[in-house]
């Protein structure tokens, strides 16, 4: 999917794109606040404009991959069926030009080429219990981040909601980074511990097995703490540096993998904050857990522009999976009928009990090879109601005649939602403009593999052309 790289917007023409976004979202509120299983109760197919239904309607799924998300299948002929209304054509490209480019900027053969499940950037010790999504993940963020910290003369990488260590693992035993991996959660600091000497006497037997291979520079491991970060205070901990810096002050350089929520927000105050903290290299998800005020808008700029405000359903919506979707619709698989099933058993739900609304349904196993009325009996079971309420079964199928219908509302909203997403970054990329700092954001991640791909990467010093040393891959 085509976008704009924040690196060729100049400061005002960033602040341009955020006035843009905030317009065209509120054009468009209508899609980004409807909740799919609320499609037949609230008859969202009814509330596009009629041009648009009958350009969309009839359309399959891998038609819908190609013609509304612009996402085809490699050598794909792009073809319309019919003229579209220049209102649905205007929404497309608009989507497509003001969304972050999620695409990386160099070529490289594919690590998994080899090995669906082996990334071959990465020797076998570094891939053991790790998947292959977080062996790509930790291999380009740490190596990311070696180029971050050798350019800004940093001293040592903290890494913040740093799980089961992974990221601190490569960085610190493969490319000899001082390293503090800071997580609250006790049990998985102590896996991180056990998986740490793992792997130390995994190197040491491979080097013994291959001593021509020899491990040149520093080996340290990880420091691991268990602590919490508020992410309204500054954390103490976090600044304390593991050994004294023989220049002096020790300087620091933040990171987190997908860090949850308000915990990217505290990397961003903890940067602007201190002193200490020279760098920061942070890739964010789970926007629907950022505080409300607080996490979002953190620019000045952003929380000015009228129509800024992005409630919990549009942040919620802008963490989906927009390639994976579209390889699903291409694929047209009978998992796409989810939604269908679950929008018409809301309507079952609310007949049954009207105040009962939007309740959690806890996944149903293998759906694509149930009958609708047997997926509704399961879903009625899950929320507390009697699985044996006399059913509608000629509503039911016809509910279920829809089902592209919800597919094409569906596809709509995540056409829409990188817009979110886009808006996010930028106000915090303005928010750290805003105190004279330099930040960048780089797509790094395979977006087929990642799709919380863009990683902030801010600095205290103007790096100028060095920050395209960044975006490049290693050979």
């Amino acid at each position: 999917m085509p976008g704009v790289s924040a690196r060729a917007l100049s400061h005002e023409e960033r602040r341009q794109l955020a006035v843009n976004l905030t317009r065209v979202l509120a054009l468009y509120r209508s899609i980004l606040d409807a909740y799919i299983i609320e499609f037949f109760t609230d008859n969202l197919w009814g509330t596009l404009p009629c041009s648009w239904q009958e350009a969309l309607d009839g359309l399959n799924p891998p038609q819908l991959a190609t013609l509304l998300l612009g996402m085809p299948r490699e050598g794909e002929v792009v073809r319309y069926r019919s003229v579209w209304p220049l209102t649905l054509l205007a929404l497309k490209s608009t989507a497509y030009a003001l969304a972050f480019t999620r695409k990386p900027g160099f070529q490289s053969p594919s690590e998994f080429l080899e090995n669906p499940s082996q990334s071959s950037r990465l020797t076998a010790p570094f891939r053991k219990h790790v998947r292959p999504k977080k062996q790509h993940e930790i291999r380009r963020l740490g190596e990311l981040v070696k180029k971050l910290s050798d350019l800004t003369g940093c001293t040592q990488v903290v890494d913040v909601g740093s799980g089961q260590g992974h990221l601190s693992r490569f960085m610190s035993l493969g490319l000899g980074l001082m390293v503090k991996s800071i997580e609250g959660d006790q049990r998985l600091v102590e896996r991180a511990q056990r998986l740490d000497q793992e792997l130390l006497q995994a190197l040491e037997k491979e080097e013994k097995r291959n001593p021509q291979v020899v491990h040149t520079g520093p080996r340290h491991f990880p420091h691991h703490v268990v602590r919490w970060v508020d992410p309204t205070a500054l954390c103490e901990e976090l600044l304390l540096p593991l050994e004294s810096s023989p220049q002096g002050g020790a300087r620091l350089l933040l990171t987190g993998l997908h860090a949850c929520g308000d915990l990217s927000v505290a990397l961003l105050r903890h940067f602007s904050c201190c002193p200490e903290v020279v760098a920061l290299a942070s890739v964010g998800c789970c926007y629907m857990k950022l505080s409300d005020p607080g996490g979002y808008p953190l620019s000045q700029w952003v929380a000015g522009l009228p129509g800024y405000e992005l409630p919990y359903r549009l942040r919620e919506g802008a963490c989906h999976a927009l390639e994976e979707y579209a390889e699903r619709l291409q694929k047209a698989g009978p998992g796409l009928r989810t939604h269908c099933y679950r929008a018409a058993l809301e309507t079952v739900i609310r007949c049954a009990q009207p105040e009962l609304r939007r309740p959690g349904v806890q996944g149903i196993p293998r759906v694509h090879e149930l009958k609708i009325e047997e997926y509704v009996q399961r879903g009625l079971q899950r929320v507390g109601l009697d699985p044996q309420l006399p059913l509608n079964l000629a509503a039911l199928r016809a509910h279920q005649a829809q089902e592209n219908r919800v597919v094409t509302f569906f596809s709509l909203a995540l056409l829409l939602a990188p817009l979110v997403e886009t808006l996010i970054l930028l106000d915090r990329l303005l928010f750290l403009q805003e105190q004279g700092f330099h930040a960048e954001l780089l797509p790094i991640f395979t977006p087929e593999l990642s799709p919380r791909n863009l990683v902030l990467v801010a600095t205290k010093r103007p790096l100028g052309q060095a920050f395209s040393v960044l975006e490049t891959e290693d050979s």
